[in-house]
């Protein structure tokens, strides 16, 4: 199983952090032991979303959508957000 997965940084709750992995346990631990250089300096983390997918191809693809499109960011920013009210 491969994941898409979204993480709300606790000290600065503006700034999120799209991702992909296939053990996503493991993964966010290693954002959350400041072992991710890109998002060391945002922890601590709680993770706010995520998708399963089949194949790391789906999920990566997935990933790249999200990173690149503000029309597929911001629907589901919104989705989060409002899950977390």
């Amino acid at each position: 199983m491969w994941y898409v997965y979204v993480l709300q940084s606790i000290k600065n709750q503006g700034w999120f952090y799209k991702g992909s992995t296939n053990d996503l346990k493991r993964r966010f631990e290693e954002h959350n032991n400041k072992e991710v250089q890109s998002t060391k300096s945002y922890v601590p983390f709680r993770l706010v979303y995520y998708e399963a997918y089949l194949t790391e191809k789906s999920a990566r693809l997935r990933e790249s959508s999200i990173k690149k499109s503000g029309s597929v960011w911001k629907p589901l920013m919104d989705r989060i957000k409002n899950s977390l009210e």
